[in-house]
């Protein structure tokens, strides 16, 4: 069993590693890039908690500022464990997308507190500040920027026109709609009738547009846990 991960390298290495334990080959296309964007973190003071929607705003966070005890709140697990791996000591994880997170800041903090710091990247899926209008100062910080992939690695092209990969893993609709423009330009679309795709949510599906993939699914909730939740029933492993 192969599967395609087009996750930014960080992510796809240490999901790599997790699917070599069920038996699963992993060719890592990376079709997204991360790099700092060279903006400055606002100052913290006054702060009452930071917001990261992604494992790589954490990563951000930690390299803009030596402050670890701010409160960072999370919008899934894998971002609160990249959030605890950099050292910060108050997270907690939403388990979910921005609009989780959304409820969980308003659940736990309260708009006199203080302002709240968005770390994000330069393209982002959802309104966080939006979401929190009704009270919240939120101020958006863009630490990193997202530079997507001008073609496929020739290796994974070799392999998709050889019917050689049987699964194909998108966690965002952007990822997967830079795949369908470059497996398009790339002319591979034959090359799909053994893959199945799996995605993280309906968007990141639909942005897979008509490729002819051999099934299409997506995971029963946005986190990784879930997605690899759906690859193991699906090679008939336990979950």
């Amino acid at each position: 069993m192969r599967a395609l991960v087009t996750r930014p390298r960080a992510e796809a290495e240490a999901l790599a590693a997790l699917l070599a334990r069920r038996g699963i080959e992993t060719v890592i296309e990376p079709l997204i890039a991360i790099a700092a964007s060279g903006a400055a973190l606002p100052d913290l003071a006054g702060v009452q908690a930071v917001l990261c929607t992604s494992a790589n705003g954490a990563r951000a966070l930690a390299r803009a500022s030596v402050e670890r005890g701010v409160p960072v709140f999370a919008v899934g697990d894998a971002t609160a464990r990249a959030a605890r791996d950099a050292g910060f000591s108050r997270v907690e994880s939403a388990g979910g997308d921005v609009e989780d997170l959304a409820r969980l800041v308003r659940r736990r903090l309260r708009p006199a507190a203080g302002r709240l710091v968005h770390v994000a990247g330069s393209d982002v899926a959802g309104d966080l500040a939006a979401l929190l209008a009704d009270g919240f100062a939120v101020e958006r910080a863009v630490l990193y920027e997202a530079r997507v992939a001008t073609s496929l690695a020739p290796t994974t092209v070799r392999l998709i026109a050889a019917g050689q990969v049987d699964l194909a893993l998108f966690f965002s609709p952007r990822t997967a709609a830079v795949f369908a423009r470059l497996l398009g330009e790339a002319e591979l679309a034959a090359g799909l009738a053994t893959t199945t795709a799996i995605s993280i949510s309906p968007a990141a599906d639909a942005a897979l547009g008509h490729l002819p993939f051999r099934d299409r699914l997506i995971s029963g909730a946005p986190t990784q846990e879930a997605l690899i939740a759906c690859v193991e029933r699906l090679v008939g492993q336990p979950a």
